[in-house]
Order: structure tokens, then C-alpha cells, then sequence
């Protein structure tokens, strides 16, 4: 059997690759350049060619595949493009796929007129179109849905690295983020077995964790105490936009982070990790333990 994994090279993707390579499995990964994707995967894994945008490169990437992990949103892809690289990986035999989708897919249509409500509007029917691309090929599925990712957190690191220091709105703010490997995990169980058919998996962290707590975290992983410095909002859509940040997602981002003060949110923890495994999810504290290497560097 050989499972094919896009979004190999992802937080996530090479993850499920580990995993699968540890569970003796034949492992394909979908990659732009394999050149460069080769440091990045295991030895013994097969590295193809392909795009998702590129239709002539699906034949090779899908040759023999039997499962596949499904991640074309790491690389932003049309939904015309998507489509139809599922119906090809079913036309060539493809029997089970694994999506990876987002927690957004499960909430209830909106017409919410907020930036942060038409964003999560236009999540829903992003990560909910994905996955009934694949239903509607009638193979196996499964979808997982990851909430808030921890590794989200590594947009501080070169200001971590560089001033010991996190400068940002509503530090009160806090979301139960998910730690990668939790969500890499439920997907290669649901590669590897017949458990998870037809589900859908809402995954998150096991509880709240502000903003500042997630600095306070990250310093006792490094060994190095970091400052959370709280921006006003109107300073922090400034800083944004002046690295570059477009004005609607300065906007949205603004709305999230101040619709987490005074509770979960929009996304309260799940137990759905748990439930699975045995084991409860892992912390921030954890996840901040396992990237300690991202964050350090000379103090400014």
C-alpha cells in the first residue's frame, strides 16, 4: 500500500510523514522541488514532483496511490484545482481520503458583516468545500479539523531571538491552541485505520491559554525571561500593516484577539484528541518546549 501525502513539507505534513514512515508504511510525499524537499523527509520516503496547480504532474504523483492525505490549502490553491485533483486521485484508484480540513468547517453559516465574521464565512466554505470534494467521490473518508495551531506562535520568534520581547493587543486574549503533532497524529491513525470512517474531528489544545501565558511559556522553554509589551489596538493594526499586513486581515486578527478575553472564544476545547487516544492533548507549554530551538539567539 502506498499512501501519498501532500503538504509534506508543512508543520503538519511532515508530521504525518514521520509517522507513517514509523509505522513501516510506503510513503509518498507530493513535493514542488524534491531536491530541496530531501533534508526535509525521512530517508526511504518517495519524493514526487507535483502541483496542484499543475494537472500534468497528477499522474505521476498518483500512480498506484491507495490513501491519501489531502492538505491543498498549505500551498492556496483554486478550488477548480482542488476538485479536480480529487476526482483524478479517484479516477486512479484512490479509496481513502484523509482531509485535512479546519475547525472552521463546523461552524454554522454566518452573515455576520464583521471582518472576523466574513473571514470565518469564507473559512467555512473553503474547508467545508474541500471536504465534500471528497464525499462526493464516494470513497472513505475522514476529515480533521485542527483549531488555533500553537505553531502560529512562531510568527515571535525573530523578535524573540532578537529583543526578548512580544509586542502585541489583548494579552488577555486566549484560544486552546493545538499542538501540530496532535493533529498529525489523529491523521495518520485515520491513514492506518478502518476507526475514523466517515468522521469528522474538531481538535484542539486542552485549554485556554492567553497570549501572555503562551510568552511566559516560550521564556521558561528557552531559559531566557520574555517580555509581553500590550499594544493598544489602533498601535498594533500600525505595526501590522507596516510589515506588510493587508488591512482586512489586520482587521479580522484584531477581532479575534478581542473576542478571546474574557473566555474561549469562538472554539472552546474539545476532548476529541483524548477521546481517541487515551492521553490528553499537549500544552502550549509543551509545544513550546519541542520549538525551543526557533526562539533562541542572541538578546538584543
Amino acid at each position: 500500500m502506498t499512501i501519498l501525502v501532500t503538504g509534506a513539507t508543512g508543520n503538519i505534513g511532515r508530521r504525518v510523514v514521520d509517522g507513517l514512515v514509523g509505522a513501516g508504511q510506503r510513503v509518498r510525499a507530493m513535493v514542488r522541488d524534491p531536491r530541496t524537499a530531501r533534508p526535509r523527509l525521512p530517508e526511504g520516503v518517495e519524493l514526487v514532483a507535483g502541483d496542484f496547480t499543475r494537472p500534468d504532474t497528477w499522474p505521476d504523483v498518483l500512480a498506484g496511490a491507495d490513501r491519501v492525505y489531502l492538505f491543498p490549502y498549505a500551498y492556496y490553491v483554486p478550488e477548480s484545482a482542488a476538485l479536480g485533483f480529487v476526482e483524478e486521485a479517484a479516477a486512479a484508484g484512490v479509496r481513502r481520503f484523509v482531509v485535512h480540513s479546519a475547525a472552521a468547517a463546523g461552524f454554522a453559516p454566518s452573515d455576520d458583516p464583521s471582518p472576523l465574521g466574513r473571514h470565518l464565512e469564507e473559512e467555512r466554505q473553503a474547508h467545508r468545500g474541500l471536504e465534500l470534494m471528497a464525499e462526493a467521490t464516494g470513497r472513505e473518508w475522514t476529515h480533521v479539523r485542527p483549531g488555533l495551531l500553537a505553531v502560529n506562535a512562531l510568527g515571535w520568534a525573530d523578535r524573540i531571538r532578537a529583543e526578548r520581547t512580544v509586542r502585541e493587543p489583548y494579552g488577555d486574549s486566549g484560544y486552546p491552541l493545538v499542538h501540530e503533532a496532535d493533529v498529525a497524529e489523529i491523521a495518520v491513525a485515520a491513514l492506518l485505520t478502518d476507526d475514523h470512517l466517515g468522521a469528522a474531528y474538531t481538535i484542539t489544545g486542552p485549554a485556554r491559554v492567553t497570549q501572555a501565558e503562551q510568552v511566559t511559556a516560550i521564556g521558561a522553554a528557552i531559559g531566557a525571561p520574555v517580555r509581553f509589551e500590550e499594544l493598544t489596538p489602533w498601535q498594533a493594526r500600525a505595526q501590522w500593516l507596516a510589515d506588510g499586513c493587508p488591512p482586512q486581515v489586520a482587521d479580522w486578527l484584531i477581532e479575534l484577539l478581542a473576542e478571546a478575553v474574557d473566555g474561549p472564544g469562538m472554539l472552546p476545547p474539545t476532548g476529541t484528541y483524548e477521546e481517541i487516544t487515551g492521553r490528553p492533548p499537549r500544552t502550549f507549554a509543551r509545544w513550546a518546549r519541542d520549538h525551543a530551538a526557533d526562539f533562541l539567539g542572541e538578546a538584543a
